[in-house]
């Protein structure tokens, strides 16, 4: 069976669309939680409102901050001195360089590592675990209590939890993919090229294409969701595989967010995170 953290970190990469790479950046970097202060960055144990430092939430991705190679290939931020939490800007930089290749991540691969932190920190912050608006604290959170992707599981049954789930965001990226019709041959051939550069193996790229060609599952994705947590980030997953640019897009994330019980205020609060209009 294919890695499938890893397919979902290249699906990350602009596999999909090329929305997916600005919206991991503005999530990590501009407008939403990644910002120095942000609940992303306490996640990730940097600074809170106040500037002080919030280790206690960081320790779960605190050795992605030994893989930061660069936000995006345009940053080369330097590692916390031995000893000391990661700032916010090393810990981003980390789980940016992360989600973007280069090294071995906390849950199972660089790219696969940090997309799965990727989407549990963006669920865990808008469900508001956190606390949410310029005058809330963090709320004190040990890493046994933070969601499996941003932990590294303990048990081989939490690896499965977490190899499943990995799965459902798959399919909910290509999915949302065919929100607006039939993904067309022309299409399908751009995705497989994209695919085969980026090392995808076989098995992983007919996985992609038979999800790709197949009728779209809203009512399967629906199912898989068993916790608030998880339809969050199926959620965030869906709006990372497009543009959301058309009344298709649109109409299937309101039917998305519908079934999936989130309330208009975490949707907010992911659209933002996410930069999405």
């Amino acid at each position: 069976m294919f890695n499938a953290q890893e397919l979902l970190g290249v699906l990350m990469q602009g596999t999909l669309t090329g929305a997916s790479p600005r919206r991991v950046e503005h999530a990590l970097h501009t407008q939403g939680p990644g910002q120095p202060g942000g609940s992303q960055a306490q996640l990730l144990g940097g600074s809170g409102p106040s500037g002080e430092t919030s280790p206690q939430t960081g320790s779960g991705l605190a050795g992605l901050v030994e893989l930061a190679q660069g936000l995006l290939g345009r940053m080369s931020p330097p590692a916390a001195p031995p000893g000391e939490p990661p700032t916010a800007s090393t810990g981003l930089a980390a789980l940016a360089s992360a989600v973007f290749g280069g090294g071995q991540g906390t849950t199972g691969g660089s790219a696969g590592g940090g997309a799965m932190a990727l989407l549990s920190g963006l669920a865990f912050s808008a469900l508001g675990t956190l606390g949410q608006g310029p005058a809330s604290a963090p709320a004190p959170t040990s890493p046994a209590v933070l969601p499996l992707g941003l932990r590294s599981p303990a048990t081989g049954a939490a690896e499965e939890a977490l190899a499943s789930h990995a799965l459902v965001l798959l399919k909910a990226m290509i999915n949302a993919a065919k929100a607006d019709g039939e993904v067309d041959a022309s299409e399908r051939q751009r995705i497989a090229d994209k695919l085969a550069a980026a090392g995808a193996d076989p098995e992983a790229q007919a996985f992609v294409q038979q999800e790709i060609q197949g009728p779209l599952d809203l009512a399967g994705l629906l199912q898989a969701a068993s916790t608030p947590q998880q339809a969050a980030e199926i959620y965030a997953a869906s709006v990372l595989a497009i543009e959301v640019d058309t009344v298709g897009e649109q109409a299937y994330l309101r039917r998305l967010a519908q079934g999936l019980g989130l309330d208009e205020h975490v949707i907010q609060r992911l659209h933002v995170s996410l930069g999405v209009a």
